[in-house]
């Protein structure tokens, strides 16, 4: 192997080779007739932990033997302890550092950024300066690029890359991890060629995407005894073909521009680049067809030429290729999880191979149904975790009081009180959310617990209700803190919540992996807290976010070992029998490039950074790598998404417009076969989707014993009871009542309520002086009334809006009210008995005016439009039954007494009068349809029909989904069903 060469020592391991297993196998065939401690010389250098860890596993299989030394290339500065190249900093110190720059530069030019995005313009700007590094571009580089630009914007940009400068002019003294590791083998590169080391030293698996690595690998080619070797070398390439990859911006999404830049590099042809000894590609066939359908966009032509050549073996090329394209992504996913459990079945190793996130998802819930857990590789982000969510919960307490959501979120979170007494603490904590949702504020206070402490009988409310009060209240504080304050606060916040009321249990807030990843997170910041700046809770929020969001945790649970999920980095070191290599959709597969918010392409190129198309290579070589990895390989792809119809991959664009233009080599019958495995895979899951159609619910109308009607309505509920019956059974027989919503709005009903409550006080203070019935006197008591009922700001002064608009409208009618009779009574409440049924009908009027003849004046107030006189002869009887009350029973301490008018009162941009129509109507015949109707639901065959006659055909009602509205529709007959004990 490292016998005397003219050239640097280059070995190429062929397209879908199992790099790792091949390289094992390379070694121990080199030397199998050498002494045991030959082997143990060897300094093998690995790109990741992965690949070191499965080089590992492959030795460990035995027999047993002394094994070469194992290292990273990012800790080859350990192997001479280089003790002249300081330490590098930590990279969340330099976030830090960076962030007080960029506050400092906002808080003088606030237009160049909001302060939300503080974070992520430091952490670009770190990734920018490790790039840098790492590439040997230094800050003179950026400022001499000429971009002709007149607007400002180039100036605003070099603006904030000057705070890049100073940590160049102190890189040597305090370097960022990339500028270590760029003089570590620079150190190396000029150590070694005056003193080469007398040991093997092998760097494989790394293609130099990144500049400090190549030049590593240059280093080691060129040792006596280095050799570098390539992953996924693509030996059918011709040699023109590595003429054209020369340009980054015309190359860089090639999969083999980075062997290209090595070879330019070290001046030399592909032809130096050997086959690493004894290794075969899966299927050359295969490997032939690829390479031509990638190559370059300028020598794309050569399909005409060279397509013909492939001709004998394009079939056995594709014949193990399926071409999955799915007309959803959930049939996407269903397709690859019954694969995937075929594959189980047959005792196969199936792997999944994707970036897409939300696919893995979707697989992993559908292979779920038969208890299949993947082993996911990627596991999921830090702060979608348990613990993850719990603490970005807990930091909001440090920003502003809790609202009723963020409070119950936390209590019913499963780290709260998790070493405690569960059961106890979930028990009060639904009795306080029930409390809350019935009477609480929007923002509970202290006071509102003592309310409601006061309401329970358990001995474990008073120790939950300190621990309460010490953990949930009183801890915002929003004004700027040193960021250590900040960080402790909320590290021992979030411990005394998860721990609970009793102090001496464990805490378990950071067991378990997420948990321990969690505790390493916070660990970090605190840790590097001192080079941040005083921050308010606010940005302290955005920063915890904007940390937790970049790490990442395995899940802890029994993942089965043949069922694998991988990201494309995982895929680079692993093997399977199967691989599924899926959602090869454009802005899936590969990625779009991120955005750059500071250099553009050409500002790139000419510095000399990394294009943005350097992503779309390293897919591309990883796409190229799986596709000619086993025998057997799907490639699936979804044609619509999110209702939007996608893009195919351009890789795979390539490979089936190749194959469909070589019809006479047999290409197109090719692809025809691999479309029509992917059709048999989609007919499956479509079979094992289909349901026997289940008969649609009725619409009902149950008739439940008469015992059990309801005796007592309001005249509210006779509305209801005529237009849905059906909510009456609900309501009153069922006892069915929808649940308030946990967070308090200011609905209809409150805005109702709030001024009934305005116009009571407003004609009761003007009884008696009626100077103050002025639009002025109005909307001063609106303010006062507003500000002690409603909490939310947006709504106070909406409403007042209202009432501005209508007030002059309401101080002239309201005189003409006066004029014909005196208010008397407000919010009285009213009941009769409806004979012979033992019904009794119920009514509150919001008031009553009594006129010089004792004649009585019933007024609504409507905040909607009030009902038209056909309206209220056919189903709104709320004033008509209100005025045979009055008449009948009378209204508090009011007798009954004859009935001069009743009007409803609209209080809406357009305010009107509405009067009942008692002309029409009288309260005779009022009380009479109101007995036949009492009578009628009396009946023992009679039926609580839903949804009789609602006001419009789409008009929601809150039990449409017990009565399973939807599945019938109004036009539908009754199903009258007895119901309960007959």
């Amino acid at each position: 192997m490292f016998e005397p060469f003219d050239t640097p020592r280059i070995f190429g391991m062929p397209l879908g080779a199992d790099f790792p297993r091949e390289l094992v196998r390379g070694l121990l065939d080199a030397y199998a007739e050498k002494p045991p401690e030959a082997l143990a010389r060897v300094h093998l250098v690995v790109n990741t932990r992965r690949m070191a860890r499965r080089i590992r596993a492959l030795f460990d299989q035995g027999p047993a033997r002394l094994l070469p030394r194992i290292s990273l290339v990012t800790d080859f500065g350990e192997v001479l302890g280089l003790t002249h190249i300081p330490e590098p900093v930590p990279p969340l110190r330099r976030r830090l550092e960076l962030i007080t720059l960029v506050s400092a530069l906002l808080d003088r030019e606030p237009d160049l950024a909001p302060r939300a995005a503080l974070y992520d313009l430091s952490d670009s700007l770190a990734q920018l300066m490790d790039e840098m590094h790492g590439e040997g571009v230094v800050p003179e580089d950026i400022t001499r690029i000429d971009t002709g630009d007149q607007s400002g914007h180039w100036a605003r940009i070099k603006t904030f890359l000057g705070i890049l400068g100073p940590y160049f002019e102190a890189s040597s003294d305090a370097p960022d991890v990339e500028t270590r590791q760029r003089l570590v083998i620079e150190t190396y590169a000029r150590l070694w060629q005056d003193q080469p080391p007398d040991h093997p030293i092998i760097l494989a698996g790394s293609t130099g995407s990144r500049g400090a690595t190549r030049l590593l690998m240059k280093t080691v080619a060129q040792l006596p005894q280095g050799a570098v070797v390539l992953p996924g070398f693509d030996a059918y390439q011709p040699d023109h073909v590595w003429d054209k990859l020369t340009d980054p911006r015309t190359s860089e999404e090639h999969p083999q521009y980075r062997f290209a830049q090595l070879l330019s590099d070290l001046g030399a042809a592909p032809a130096i680049i050997r086959p690493w000894p004894g290794t075969e590609p899966v299927s050359p066939e295969r490997n032939r067809l690829v390479s031509l359908a990638l190559r370059p966009a300028p020598v794309t032509d050569e399909w005409l030429s060279h397509g013909p050549a492939l001709a004998p073996d394009i079939t056995s090329a594709t014949a193990g290729i399926t071409l999955l394209e799915a007309p959803s992504a959930r049939l996407e996913a269903l397709c690859i999880a019954m694969r995937l459990r075929e594959a189980v079945e047959n005792g196969q190793t199936a792997a999944l191979i994707t970036p897409d996130r939300t696919l893995t998802r979707r697989v992993a819930s559908a292979l779920d149904r038969w208890g299949i857990r993947p082993d996911d590789s990627a596991g999921v982000p830090l702060h979608h975790s348990a613990p993850g969510r719990f603490l970005r919960h807990v930091a909001e307490i440090l920003k502003a009081p809790l609202d009723v959501a963020q409070l119950l979120t936390l209590l019913k979170h499963p780290l709260t009180n998790m070493a405690g007494e569960r059961g106890p603490h979930l028990r009060l904590t639904r009795e306080l959310e029930l409390f809350l949702r019935r009477q609480g504020p929007p923002e509970p206070d202290l006071a509102t617990l003592q309310t409601w402490a006061a309401t329970i009988e358990d001995p474990y409310v008073g120790p939950w209700l300190d621990w309460l009060r010490s953990c949930f209240f009183d801890n915002a504080n929003p004004e700027a803190r040193p960021l250590t304050e900040i960080v402790n606060a909320h590290i021992a916040l979030s411990e005394s919540i998860s721990r609970g009321p009793d102090t001496d249990v464990p805490l378990r807030l950071w067991d378990e992996g997420a948990g321990r990843e969690a505790h390493k997170c916070v660990s970090d910041i605190a840790e590097n807290a001192e080079h941040g700046q005083a921050m308010r809770a606010l940005d302290y929020i955005n920063l915890f976010h904007a940390i937790l969001s970049r790490e990442t945790v395995r899940a802890q649970t029994d993942p089965d070992p043949r069922v694998l999920i991988w990201g494309t980095l995982e895929a680079r070191v692993q093997g399977a029998d199967l691989l599924i290599l899926s959602g090869l959709n454009e802005g899936t597969w590969p990625e779009a490039p991120p955005r750059d918010p500071w250099l553009n392409r050409d500002m790139r190129h000419q510095a000399g950074l990394l294009l943005p198309e350097r992503r779309i290579g390293l897919s591309a070589h990883d796409f190229q790598q799986a596709v000619t990895a086993t025998p057997t390989v799907w490639i699936t792809r979804a044609i619509r998404s999110d209702d939007a119809q996608t893009v195919p991959s351009r890789w795979l664009n390539r490979l089936t417009n190749l194959l469909q233009g070589l019809k006479e080599e047999g290409g197109a019958a090719a692809l025809a076969e691999m479309k029509q495995r992917g059709r048999d895979a989609l007919a499956l899951a479509e079979t094992f989707e289909a349901v026997a159609p289940m008969p649609s619910a009725r619409r009902p109308a149950p008739i439940p014993p008469v015992e059990t009607r309801p005796r007592e309505l309001s005249v509210t509920r006779i509305e209801k009871l005529i237009r849905d019956p059906y909510a009456i059974y609900a309501d009153k027989i069922l006892r069915l009542r929808p649940l308030d919503p946990l967070m308090k709005l200011p609905d209809a009903r409150l805005r109702g309520e709030v001024l009934h409550d305005l116009l009571e006080h407003v004609i009761k203070d003007t009884l008696e002086d009626p100077d103050n019935l002025t639009p002025a006197y109005l909307t001063q008591k609106t303010v006062s009334v507003l500000d002690q009922t409603v909490p939310w700001g947006e709504a106070r002064a909406l409403w007042f809006a209202r009432i501005a608009r209508i007030a002059e409208w309401f101080i002239e009618t309201e005189a003409g009210r006066r004029a014909l009779a005196r208010p008397t009574a407000f919010e009285q409440m009213a009941k009769a008995r409806v004979e012979p049924h033992a019904f009794t009908l119920t009514a509150k009027a919001d008031r009553i005016d009594i006129d010089a003849a004792g004649g009585l004046h019933i007024y609504d107030y409507k905040t909607g439009a009030p009902p038209s006189p056909k309206a209220q002869k056919a189903f709104e009887k709320q004033l008509l039954l209100e005025a045979a009350l009055a008449e009948r029973a009378g209204f508090g301490n009011l007798a009954p007494g004859p009935v001069a008018r009743a009007v409803f009162i609209g209080l809406t941009g357009d305010p009107c009068e509405a009067p009942a129509p008692l002309d029409e109507v009288p309260t005779g015949q009022t009380w009479a349809e109101l007995k036949d109707l009492v009578a009628r639901y009396m009946d023992p065959g009679q039926g609580y029909l839903s949804r009789r006659a609602m006001k419009t055909k789409d008009m929601p009602g809150d039990y449409d989904q017990l009565a399973r509205f939807g599945e019938w529709d109004i036009t539908d007959d009754a199903d009258p069903e007895k119901v309960g004990r007959w």
